[in-house]
Parts: structure tokens; sequence; C-alpha cells
């Protein structure tokens, strides 16, 4: 089947195929209309059909390209890949991803942030990084609807946040300084969801026990 011109590509498409060259053109252009002509010129596209694919501004052009990423991890890493490794790595794996789709784009990536920390844009940032803390544990094969579900999320935003924090300052060869760091948070995480694991079970074991009893044997 023969692919559709660039002339017939619907605005969700151009959205999708701009959005990495955006992102590339942001760390000179900043996340503005000249990133998006320097993205439509690089791939063909009449820049004012560009500038309908991104009617939000610049955290339109940020969350586009943060979708192009979720997409890409989605392919690269489907949760049949991923059922192979052990929890701690699937989680690795997955932010490793996230932090190499960034390589190269350290100064957009900057930017992005810097814009995403602005009071008005907070709500919206707070989405974004939830909605990619959301998809990574359920590639990860996590199923939890109690509260786990919410602190999980919290964590490994938290987690993704200040690794891309260090990131940003690393320097260096491939990374290693981060790589490392993430490694330790992930170990940390761990210890503690193994130790809280532990302590929840010996808790409501207890409690569930002497509850029970209460019931049947009241204290005189």
């Amino acid at each position: 089947m023969a692919l559709p011109s660039k002339a017939e590509l619907t605005l969700p498409e151009i959205r999708a195929l701009l959005a990495p060259l955006v992102a590339d053109a942001a760390g000179f252009d900043g996340w503005s209309d000249a990133a998006v002509d320097a993205a439509a010129q690089t791939a063909g596209i009449d820049p004012a059909v560009a500038r309908l694919a991104f009617p939000g501004g610049a955290m339109d052009l940020i969350a586009a390209w943060v979708e192009t990423v979720d997409a890409a991890m989605l392919r690269e890493l489907p949760a049949e890949k991923l059922g192979a490794m052990k929890i701690r790595e699937r989680i690795r794996a997955l932010v490793q991803f996230r932090l190499d789709a960034a390589a190269g784009k350290e100064e957009a990536l900057r930017r992005a942030l810097a814009i995403q920390a602005l009071p008005q844009n907070a709500g919206a940032a707070l989405r974004q990084g939830w909605h990619s803390a959301d998809l990574m544990w359920r590639l990860a094969g996590d199923a939890a609807t109690d509260y786990n579900h919410y602190t999980k999320r919290a964590i490994l935003e938290a987690i993704y946040g200040a690794t891309l924090t260090v990131f940003l300052a690393d320097e260096s060869e491939g990374k290693a300084e981060t790589r490392a760091f993430l490694d330790r948070r992930i170990e940390g995480v761990m210890k503690f969801e193994q130790a809280k694991a532990k302590w929840l079970t010996g808790r409501e074991h207890f409690s569930m026990v002497r509850f029970l009893g209460r019931l049947r044997y009241p204290a005189r």
C-alpha cells in the first residue's frame, strides 16, 4: 500500500512527524513558532500548516515531543519484551530509554523543564509527568489498584525528574554518572518496597488476628 504524500497527511500525523524535529530545533530557537518553522522546512511541510498542528503554544510543543517518546517506548519496549526482566530491570530500561531519547537534545530539555516549572504550567506539567510514569509502570506489568498504584507512580515520577537533573549536568563519558545515579535510586526504592511489604504483611496479620480474637473473646 502506497504511503500518503505529505500533502495528504492529517494534522495529528504532521504533529507526530514534526515533534522530534521541533525538539531538535528548540535547542536553538526555544519552544517557539521558529522551531516549528525550522522543523517544517526540514520535513518539507508547509510552515503554516505545521503551526496548525501545535495550537497550544510552548507546552503543546513539549507535550508533542513527550508523546513521540511515549510512542517510541511502547514500540521498542513492549510488555512481552520486558516480561523476561526483573522488575527493577524493567524500570531501569524504561527510564533509560527516555534518557537516551533526550541525548543530544539537552538544551531543548533544559528549556522545556524551565517552561514546565512556570506557575501557570504546573498543572499541565504534573499531568504530563504522571502520564509517562503511569505508562512506564503499566509496561512494567504493574496492576495495582490500591494506594500502591498512586505511590508507585509518584515515586517513579520523582526518580525520573531527579535523574533528568543529573542527566543535564552530566559530562561523564556515556552519561555514566547518570546511569549510576539511576541505579542507586532504583535500588533504594526496591529496598524500601521490600521493607514496606514485610512491615505491612506483619501489621496486617497481627491486627487481623487480634481483631478476630476480640470479636470472639471480648476483653473483660
